[in-house]
């Protein structure tokens, strides 16, 4: 309602701990991206095969596991599980540097320990993108996730240069010690939250009987397929992960292996260069008011893949090679948070409570099931062409995912649906998913008018 001032988040105590524990845990992150991929490319002398495999298989948990889970997690309390699966992470990371001091780390280590990783990251996540509704206001949504993002900005702009650095002084093994005190940390801030979630109500058949999982999970996935505005973002983030996580799954082998910098020299411009993603952060809050939320996930997703193919033309020059570093990872970091806040709170403000996990499960089964895939993809092509040239053609792919968005409802969507509005349009949407009646709601209704490189 115009004229009227809401309280600031910064006096919301649980979400301040919600933010405080994501700026910690992804500070931390940071380190693992870049150390696992050095570790089996520099001391266990992986392929490049095998360095894709390594990326699939912590993603591999996104594609198995995320739409039971969505249909598990609309039923039980989320805080508990945030908390078990930070710590569950936290162990697994630890027995790196466990095993390295043993004498004892290999290849097959990384690869059990991403897939673990892997798994309990795709239980977080869906809970924490389901958690924040029940934190704060609707109003406060979109502010709520530009926070988020300037929090993961913050950290992303100090994790890869801290990242380079530390491996610089220590084993890049020892070095993921940070990491897992940065899950430890994130679950007892997040134990600290006082608020506590009602249990959620089962839901229940025509006959009075609580539906199966199996049901509930298809009705998560109607709801988003049978969405206008869900179903173009899922096409447009799945197509933009697939060809990313086929770029990014051979990266490293460019960056370690071919032009061989040093840890502490690419930690340190990736650190300067995600200046974009506070960039972005900043941004995402002003400029849906200013294009309309639709245009905004439109122009922030085209920003994307001239950001990747620049990446892929990275040269020997210790100079050039600086500054292609930063504009890409600047430009990719920048687009990246603004699309982000932008079609999660609009993915959040559309969907009913009691759909939300569901919703963010079926999301994140489409567009993260996608990166297992387009790493492996990656690996192949790099094993039969040269790596640049898999880069390339991995960064020319990815042009097609604005296309998705582009010829969608979303060009002509300027605002978030009102509050009356989104709770009738989604309890329809919610109810047409649970009967399974998809027929009856037009794509084009009248309705009025949502890490590292991978979009959410």
């Amino acid at each position: 309602m115009l004229g009227v001032v809401r309280p600031s988040l910064w006096r919301h105590g649980d979400f301040r701990k919600l933010w405080t524990a994501a700026t910690v845990s992804v500070l931390g992150s940071q380190v693992t991206l870049i150390a696992v991929p050095y570790i089996a490319l520099t001391m266990l002398q992986a392929t490049v095969f095998e360095v894709s495999l390594l990326a699939a298989i912590e993603m591999l948990p996104f594609l198995l596991f995320t739409l039971p889970a969505g249909a598990w997690l609309d039923r039980v309390r989320r805080r508990p599980i945030l908390i078990a699966a930070d710590i569950c992470r936290a162990v697994a990371l630890m027995s790196i540097p466990v095993a390295y001091l043993a004498d004892a780390m290999t290849l097959t280590q990384l690869f059990v320990v991403a897939f673990v990783t892997g798994t309990f990251t795709a239980f977080f996540d869906i809970a924490d993108q389901s958690i924040l509704p029940d934190l704060i206001e609707r109003e406060d949504l979109v502010d709520g996730n530009a926070r988020l993002q300037v929090s993961y900005s913050a950290a992303q702009i100090g994790g890869p240069a801290l990242a380079g650095n530390l491996m610089a002084v220590v084993a890049a093994p020892l070095a993921i010690a940070a990491d897992a005190l940065s899950f430890f940390i994130s679950g007892g801030l997040i134990s600290a939250i006082k608020k506590r979630e009602p249990r959620p109500a089962r839901a229940l058949d025509e006959n009075g009987r609580p539906t199966s999982l199996r049901s509930e999970i298809a009705s998560g996935l109607r709801y988003v397929v049978g969405d206008r505005y869900l179903r173009p973002i899922a096409g447009c983030t799945g197509t933009s992960n697939l060809f990313g996580a086929a770029l990014f799954g051979i990266f490293p082998v460019l960056i370690w292996r071919e032009l061989g910098f040093t840890p502490a020299f690419y930690g340190t411009i990736v650190g300067i260069a995600s200046f974009g993603f506070l960039a972005g952060a900043v941004a995402s809050n002003s400029l849906p008011r200013s294009l309309g939320i639709g245009p905004t996930i439109i122009v922030s997703a085209a920003l994307g893949s001239p950001a990747f193919l620049l990446l892929t033309l990275t040269p020997e020059s210790a100079l050039w090679a600086a500054l292609t570093l930063f504009v890409g990872w600047f430009v990719l970091g920048f687009a990246q948070v603004i699309y982000n806040v932008a079609q999660i709170s609009l993915r959040q403000s559309i969907t009913p409570p009691a759909m939300q996990s569901r919703m963010n499960a079926t999301m994140r089964f489409i567009v993260w099931g996608t990166l297992p895939i387009g790493s492996l993809m990656g690996g192949v092509m790099a094993t039969i062409l040269p790596v640049r040239v898999a880069l390339i053609i991995a960064a020319l792919g990815s042009f097609t995912s604005v296309l998705w968005v582009l010829f969608s409802p979303l060009r002509s969507l300027r605002d978030i649906p009102g509050e009356e509005g989104a709770e009738e349009d989604a309890s329809q949407a919610a109810g047409e998913a649970e009967t399974g009646d998809t027929a009856g709601r037009s794509v084009e209704s009248d309705r009025l008018p949502e890490a590292a490189n991978a979009r959410a």
